[in-house]
């Protein structure tokens, strides 16, 4: 097998989606056992803050609570964040309180919630 370089992995990252690549970093985290969250350092006594840092929440959902008045751009915005089909994205759209992204990183669930914001749509991240 020929060995990528970096610049043809990096290529090859660009052209997939954020719920492609999410999927990519948990098979290879299962494949090398290895975590790719950023080490957390505690120093001193393990008091109420560091407890708090521990129960801090790393995975969001983005809940889709309405269409809004341009549900074609709803929908289109939800088949760009997902690989759902249009009556799988229109479906999802129909219907109230639907997850649009599971169990994703703070920075994507926020970036998501701005583009479905900005079709028109209303959304929570839990």
């Amino acid at each position: 097998m020929a060995k990528l370089s970096t610049e043809d992995l990096l290529e090859q990252f660009e052209g997939m989606t954020l719920i492609e690549l999410s999927e990519f970093v948990k098979a290879f985290e299962d494949k090398f056992d290895v975590t790719a969250a950023a080490p957390v350092a505690v120093a001193g006594v393990a008091g109420p803050a560091a407890v708090e840092a521990v129960e801090e929440q790393d995975e969001f959902d983005v809940i889709l609570d309405g269409a809004g008045d341009k549900k074609i751009q709803v929908i289109k915005e939800v088949r760009a964040l997902t690989s759902l089909g249009l009556k799988e994205a229109k479906d999802l759209v129909d219907t109230a309180g639907a997850k649009v992204l599971e169990k994703v990183a703070k920075d994507v669930a926020e970036k998501a919630k701005a583009q479905l914001e900005g079709a028109g749509a209303k959304v929570t991240v839990k």
